[in-house]
């Protein structure tokens, strides 16, 4: 079975345009802005916001992204993860210390990937002012983070799991429910 999709194509880009808007409501010089996509499928969700929000107002932010693998407090506990991790590409080239930092990734679960994306962002400097914006907040929050924008909240239970399809990387847009089991192509 491949799980249930909650999220098709269309309404994926929806929510993908209302964030935009959300953010283009709460800053009004896009130029000020910087929208950081957290490896991996965070990094085309920034850029289509980006896009986005250029059609909106004529000024694209700036746009980064983060590498969180060395930042993970969980790196190789109770088999979790492995004791090496797979390190990606940090591109942020722009001062941080002058903008608005969104930070965006496509699920918010635990709020440890955040909490490590905030990590190394600070290691570039210090924003002014850090934001979330998450395409599902599917709940189980571990630290006490909260998403500025969210696209849909999507409640599971534990032996569940949200998968994010997205064209640039997997051919597909959708959101997919899978349980114990399940398996996505």
């Amino acid at each position: 079975m491949a799980g249930k999709v909650l999220v098709d194509s269309d309404q994926l880009r929806r929510t993908v345009a209302r964030i935009a808007h959300e953010i283009v409501e709460r800053h009004a010089e896009p130029e000020r802005l910087a929208l950081v996509g957290i490896h991996t499928r965070g990094v085309p969700l920034a850029a289509r916001l980006g896009s986005l929000i250029g059609e909106f107002t004529g000024t694209e932010p700036a746009l980064g992204t983060v590498d969180i693998a060395l930042y993970r407090d969980d790196v190789g506990l109770d088999g979790r993860r492995g004791a090496l991790p797979v390190v990606g590409d940090t591109v942020l080239d722009f001062s941080v210390a002058d903008r608005t930092v969104i930070l965006v990734d496509d699920v918010l679960y635990t709020g440890r990937t955040i909490r490590a994306a905030i990590d190394a962002i600070f290691d570039y400097g210090r924003p002014p002012l850090v934001q979330l914006a998450v395409l599902v907040d599917r709940g189980h929050r571990e630290l006490p983070i909260r998403p500025d924008y969210v696209g849909k909240n999507l409640p599971t239970s534990r032996s569940e799991r949200i998968s994010v399809h997205l064209d640039e990387i997997d051919g597909t847009d959708e959101v997919v429910l899978e349980t114990d089991g399940e398996v996505t192509a």
